[in-house]
């Protein structure tokens, strides 16, 4: 009985193992609350200069998130200084209000397309900044303090393309 128990767990072990995945890291944010002037910052180094990648930004929300929506303002810099930057917007939640994401209770976890079969030709250390850009309808001026995002995350992935 023992020597099957062992056998199911090393075998869930290597079933788990993500051999896509190149990088990942999270950076929590305090109290769950996302400062406007807070940058989450991510270097990574070592890249596959001829296969091509899948970046992902991993967000994790909790109950207290106030919007169905949110938009990121992305920089990706490559060792060279040539930055590439974007608004992006992504869906939080079905129009029930039913969050997206995965995770039982009330943290939901969303793995979010960034880009697509990206070839990091350089070598050396690439660095990317993701902030928020989130408003409310109407207001010129942006949110300050966004509540309910508990973690920002890269996810590099070797593209299966």
């Amino acid at each position: 009985m023992q020597n099957s128990l062992l056998s199911l767990l090393i075998l869930a072990l290597f079933w788990s193992c993500n051999d896509k995945m190149v990088f990942s890291e999270y950076e929590p944010l305090k109290d769950g609350k996302w400062e406007v002037d807070k940058v989450v910052h991510f270097e990574f180094s070592g890249m596959d200069s001829i296969t091509p990648h899948n970046l992902f930004i991993n967000i994790r929300n909790d109950d207290t998130f106030p919007f169905s929506n949110l938009f990121l303002i992305t920089e990706l810099e490559s060792p060279s200084g040539n930055t590439i930057k974007d608004t992006l917007e992504y869906r939080m939640t079905e129009p029930s209000g039913q969050w997206l994401g995965k995770g039982l209770g009330s943290v939901k976890e969303n793995k979010l397309w960034f880009r697509e079969n990206v070839v990091f030709p350089d070598s050396g250390v690439y660095k990317m900044n993701i902030s928020h850009a989130m408003r409310k309808n109407g207001s010129v001026e942006g949110v300050h303090i966004l509540d309910g995002i508990t973690d920002v995350g890269l996810q590099i992935e070797k593209s299966t393309q």
